[in-house]
């Protein structure tokens, strides 16, 4: 009887190690997925901010051009 006890502790045993280290191994690999996914986020919502930069320098340029037509007209039509 004292025999299978002792069987049963050393499975319990190497169960919960294997369980133990599984874990352990599932943890990192999802830690650094996340870490690469954040850095994919971060490079994404970069390119997000430039483009909203990017598309108000244009606009404030077509503007700019719309007055300096404005201007060349008015000038033309004053000869």
């Amino acid at each position: 009887m004292t025999e299978n006890i002792i069987v049963a502790v050393l499975a319990m045993i190497g169960t919960m190690s294997g369980a133990y280290l599984a874990n352990k191994k599932s943890t990192a690999l999802i830690a650094y997925r996340m870490e690469q996914l954040e850095q994919k986020v971060h490079k994404h919502n970069n390119l997000i901010e430039r483009t909203y930069a990017l598309e108000e320098r244009v606009t404030v340029e077509e503007e700019k051009l719309k007055v300096a037509n404005h201007r060349i007209d008015d000038l033309e039509s004053r000869k």
